[in-house]
């Protein structure tokens, strides 16, 4: 298995223990705060709430975005605690896609009754 695929396979294995651990049910800070211990464990390198800035026509803008989790300085990790994902989630992920230019990220749901897990690569 390639290094990358390993890297995510290892963060979706850390949130599958806090949804076995949690279960659905929680705010998205709960989900938040096990997922940080979670990936302590399992040794996976990771910053919280990492703020991504936004260039506009090549200008820094003064608001940003803030994501979850950004694990081996290399996957945006945007954790969500909804009954349901819509498109505007999966915007948002691309979004922070594009403010880092990272290529990889991970859209992990809580919120439903099984963790629900989409991957994004961006292609640049």
């Amino acid at each position: 298995m390639e290094q990358r695929d390993q890297q995510t396979h290892a963060i979706i294995g850390a949130a599958l223990e806090v949804q076995a651990e949690l279960g659905s049910g929680f705010l998205e800070s709960v989900y938040q705060e096990a997922m940080e211990r979670e990936l302590s464990m399992a040794g996976i390198p990771f910053e919280a709430q990492v703020e991504l800035p936004i260039a506009y026509k090549g200008e820094r803008l003064t608001t940003f975005f803030r994501a979850d989790l950004v694990c081996y300085g290399e996957v945006v990790v945007e954790l969500k605690a909804l009954r349901n994902l819509s498109g505007t989630e999966e915007a948002q992920l691309l979004n922070y896609l594009k403010a880092t230019g990272l290529k990889r990220g991970l859209l992990l749901n809580f919120g439903a009754t099984k963790l629900e897990v989409k991957r994004m690569v961006k292609s640049f």
